[in-house]
């Protein structure tokens, strides 16, 4: 073999070595980073802008207007309210709703009162057990001994049932604990409950057949309930400044 030759060889298996091996690329800095869906069929490129606003939209939402408190003098130079002066004023409006179990309440017992006042000759069996419903439906599930075993289980679990008392709650509890009117409805409250209490108490302890002294009595009894019932009212109208 020739010098030639031999050095032919060995140039030959170069080329073949680098067209079965291609050269690596240069070095090229790396292509900006792409982000994709999660979803295999949505698996496309998202921009960093879009990310971004993804991004952005899980970021803890910032508690309501409602929860956080008004600087006293962005109230005042604007004329805007606070959210406890707004939520009295939306109380205000609802007064009439609030207090309808009470206008309702009133209204029955002034039924019961027409039937217990009807004379010896008129009153029969039918119209005590009348009196006697329309006196525990006027007392709203507030006195223990008149409830029936649903509401009664519902008590022991925790749930107030009393509907005087879910009034009062509802009405003073933009007020605090010791504010002399709020004070005052519950006072209201209690006497209220008492005097429903009594009129229960003497209603469970007349006969059927009641002769019209026993019934004036029941009168008697009721009529102090209307008035406790009304003293209510105007307590739960001051807490609404109504």
């Amino acid at each position: 073999m020739s010098p030639s030759s031999a050095a032919i060889i060995p140039f030959a298996a170069a080329a073949a070595a680098a067209a079965y091996f291609p050269p690596k690329p240069p070095n090229s800095p790396p292509p900006p980073p792409s982000y994709y869906c999660s979803s295999p069929e949505h698996n496309q490129p998202i921009s960093r802008r879009s990310f971004a606003v993804l991004l952005s939209s899980i970021v803890t939402v910032p508690l309501p207007y409602v929860l956080l408190p008004t600087p006293p003098a962005n109230a005042i130079s604007f004329g805007i309210s606070g959210p406890k002066e707004w939520m009295r004023e939306q109380k205000k409006k609802t007064a009439k709703f609030l207090l309808a179990p009470v206008d309702a309440s009133r209204n029955i017992l002034h039924s019961a009162f027409i039937l217990l006042v009807k004379n010896d000759s008129e009153f029969g069996g039918n119209d005590w057990e009348d009196v006697q419903k329309l006196l525990k439906s006027a007392a709203r599930d507030c006195v223990p001994q008149d409830r029936n075993s649903f509401v009664e289980f519902q008590s022991n679990t925790g749930v107030e049932v009393c509907t005087f008392r879910l009034i009062v709650k509802n009405a003073a509890s933009l007020l605090d604990d010791k504010d002399p009117i709020k004070l005052e409805a519950e006072a209201k409250l209690s006497d209220l409950i008492r005097s429903f209490a009594v009129l229960s108490g003497v209603a469970r302890d007349t006969d059927v057949q009641v002769a019209s002294s026993s019934r004036q009595r029941i009168a008697d009894a009721l009529e102090n309930t209307i008035s406790s019932l009304n003293d209510f009212e105007q307590g739960i109208k001051n807490c609404l400044e109504v």
